[in-house]
């Protein structure tokens, strides 16, 4: 039987996702929640993340390695950012442990971008960087990491040299459900509507200043036209994604293309998104990515 070496965390905002690993970086036991940094400050986080150990069999004194929101100035203890251009490197050496704890437990930095034009931070997603591209990566990568908070992140050499922040989830969320067009949504079934989707992408990428009218032709369009609530859900999806790609792609692609990190529906979308643009991409998944890069710390900081 394999015996673990470490836990990685992904720690959450509002979900927890824990891994008992080997050397290796073999899985031998795993753990999900809705535990995240929100619901982990009533009971504590040691609290927590001690019930998640205790399931898994951890073993008493295995070191823990954790990423996201835990670190935050909300979490369990503040992990700080480093500051771009930040080596993906420089991440595993600034881990800041865990004061006044029986076990080893290290929590990963975010990054900051202190652009006065420009002001942006991650946290989370400097780990899935880390598992995806890797510190020693040659040349240039663009990479979009969709999500309530899309990221795009330009690296060079396995560094972060610039990024920005689209709150595409977040407006979807608002947008669908908190103005005019929660009507035209309003019953919508798992129905996907391919065609409406990449037209709303098409024509938000090309012409982003009428975002605000493309929304509202959702409405109008399906009072004068009829069409179903899915159809409209895949409208305002397409119109908000086509206009974060045209921000995204607004200064070209790297001669490989964007990479794609993410799961499930968003993993779909962009891609759809992406290839209605004509744009190559190659796509990574969300948590393998953040798997591998809590891999990579944790061999790093107790040298696995």
């Amino acid at each position: 039987m394999n015996q673990a070496a470490y836990v990685a965390v992904d720690w959450g905002t509002s979900s927890f996702r824990l891994w008992l690993v080997d050397r290796a970086g073999n899985v031998l036991g795993e753990r999900r929640s809705h535990e995240g940094m929100m619901a982990a400050a009533k009971p504590g986080f040691p609290a927590v993340l001690q019930s998640h150990l205790e399931a898994v069999g951890a073993a008493p004194g295995l070191p823990v390695i954790i990423c996201g929101m835990a670190g935050a100035r909300q979490g369990w203890v503040e992990a700080g950012y480093v500051d771009t251009p930040a080596p993906l490197a420089s991440i595993l050496k600034r881990a800041v442990p865990v004061p006044g704890q029986d076990r080893d437990i290290r929590i990963l930095p975010g990054i900051a971008q202190r652009d006065a034009k420009a002001p942006d931070v991650m946290r989370g997603e400097e780990t899935q960087l880390l598992g995806a591209v890797g510190m020693d990566a040659a040349g240039e990568a663009i990479v979009c990491m969709p999500g309530t908070h899309s990221k795009w992140v330009m690296t060079n050499g396995g560094t972060v040299e610039r990024f920005a922040t689209f709150m595409t989830g977040e407006l979807f969320d608002a947008v669908s459900q908190h103005t005019i067009l929660s009507h035209a949504v309003a019953g919508a079934d798992e129905t996907q509507d391919i065609d409406a989707f990449k037209s709303a992408v098409m024509a938000a990428f090309e012409a982003p200043a009428f975002a605000a009218n493309l929304l509202f032709q959702v409405r109008s369009g399906q009072l004068i036209y009829g069409g179903t609530p899915s159809s409209a859900r895949e409208k305002i999806s397409g119109t908000l994604i086509g206009l974060e790609l045209a921000a995204g792609l607004g200064r070209g692609t790297s001669k490989s293309g964007i990479t794609l990190i993410a799961s499930g529906r968003l993993q779909m979308l962009y891609r759809l998104a992406f290839e209605t643009t004509a744009v190559p991409v190659r796509t990574i998944g969300a948590e393998d990515a953040v798997r591998r890069g809590l891999s990579m710390a944790a061999q790093s900081i107790w040298s696995l």
